[in-house]
């Protein structure tokens, strides 16, 4: 699976003309993937290892801050330069694009956009750095797309709260240093008595749970996150009482635009991987890049991929504009993510039988996909939110 670190082809690049600064970044990312990442991919996935050593060395390179300002220990860049990361990281390796999305625009974020100042300086710098790895916990068992289902409780004791409960299918789980986590602090309320909290690795009551086996995405560590009687001071408190629920919608903004850029990545590794094959593989005399039917494949996959970018780098422009952007990334992540599983799809076919096996990189394209339209925020909720956007309509919170 070893990516050429020279100049994208035609069908790889963006459709608007990057900063000399980001076509630089683009070309460290895509010479440490090509060095680092991609001769480790399958013993990684076969393994369900976590890098531990790539994702060290990525936060020397300033990505596992991007999107933070130097005076907090991040690169100072915005969410095009963040897109432009993810996307570069999964096109070799799924697994590594979402540890760094989950760290950045996840758990990290959460602390910088509702943490106080005290919070940001205490735990931004570290995590910004690389030296700390973050988590972010709202899903549990029978809590997904309805967050006002969660069961996991926060209680006041004295001057500290006592969690309990547990979260599920949360990335980076072993391997955080610290979480944010949602629980209910006042269940009369619906999704206005959700709070955050701050929780420290090796806080009493609190480990991680049962590492998960996966279809796909097998380096990336998804596991869960258990609480009881977990004290924490009443200091760990993220943000207002009773808004971790809408603080959680902000991050979310953020968080779909990493997963389109995700999904861009592991379209365009299983595209480029495609135009490879093609042009080697020979059928009735020649190579069958040559055959109609093959092209027409080609230049659909490619199309609909160049338009999912258009969507994510609106939404990461608008993102670093400052403006709102629920819609746009909304609509960013739900035709990314759909485009980026019909692509791998078809890589698959044009591989035909080596399609299948794990000598291609397709097969894995193919696995690691299909989280794209599940993760922070289903397909079928993303049209949800599309929907009220455009309508302009806003449901109650029960």
């Amino acid at each position: 699976m070893a990516l050429s670190t020279a100049e994208p082809n035609t069908l790889s690049t963006y459709p608007f003309t990057l900063t000399e600064d980001q076509e630089q970044l683009r070309r460290e990312i895509r010479e440490f993937a090509a060095r680092e990442i991609a001769p480790n991919v399958m013993r990684w996935d076969e393994a369900s290892e976590f890098p531990a050593s790539a994702v060290r060395q990525l936060g020397q390179m300033g990505l596992m801050g991007v999107i933070f300002p130097v005076e907090y220990g991040g690169s100072g860049l915005g969410y095009v330069d963040y897109a432009l990361a993810i996307e570069e990281l999964s096109a070799v390796d799924g697994s590594i694009g979402i540890i760094v999305a989950a760290h950045n625009s996840l758990g990290t974020n959460h602390i910088f956009l509702a943490g106080n100042d005290e919070q940001r300086r205490k735990y931004v710098p570290k995590l910004a750095s690389g030296e700390w790895l973050g988590a972010w916990g709202l899903t549990e068992p029978g809590s997904g797309s309805d967050a006002s289902a969660a069961r996991t409780t926060a209680v006041r004791k004295g001057d500290n709260w006592v969690l309990n409960g547990n979260k599920t299918f949360i990335t980076n789980a072993h391997y955080a240093d610290v979480a944010v986590v949602i629980a209910v602090t006042d269940r009369a309320q619906g999704t206005h008595g959700l709070s955050a909290f701050i929780v420290e690795k090796g806080t009493p009551g609190f480990r991680p749970g049962k590492k998960e086996n996966k279809l796909g995405l097998r380096a990336s560590d998804t596991s869960e996150l258990i609480f009881e009687d977990c004290e924490i001071p009443s200091g760990n408190l993220l943000g207002k009482l009773g808004e971790g629920f809408v603080d959680s919608m902000r991050v979310l903004d953020g968080g779909r635009i990493s997963i389109a850029a995700l999904s861009l990545g592991i379209g365009r590794g299983a595209l480029d991987a495609s135009l490879k094959y093609v042009k080697e593989r020979r059928q009735f005399g020649k190579a069958i890049a040559e055959f109609q039917g093959i092209q027409w494949k080609l230049a659909d996959m490619a199309t609909e991929l160049d338009a999912a970018r258009l969507l994510t780098q609106r939404a990461a422009v608008l993102k670093d504009a400052g403006q709102r952007v629920t819609r746009e990334s909304s609509m960013a992540k739900l035709y990314a993510s759909e485009v980026a599983v019909r692509i791998c799809d078809e890589a698959v076919q044009l591989h035909g039988g080596y399609g299948f096996i794990k000598d291609y990189p397709a097969e894995k394209f193919y696995r690691d996909v299909k989280l794209c339209t599940i993760g922070e925020g289903t397909s079928e909720i993303q049209r949800m939110v599309i929907a009220r956007e455009i309508l302009k309509v806003h449901p109650s919170r029960g």
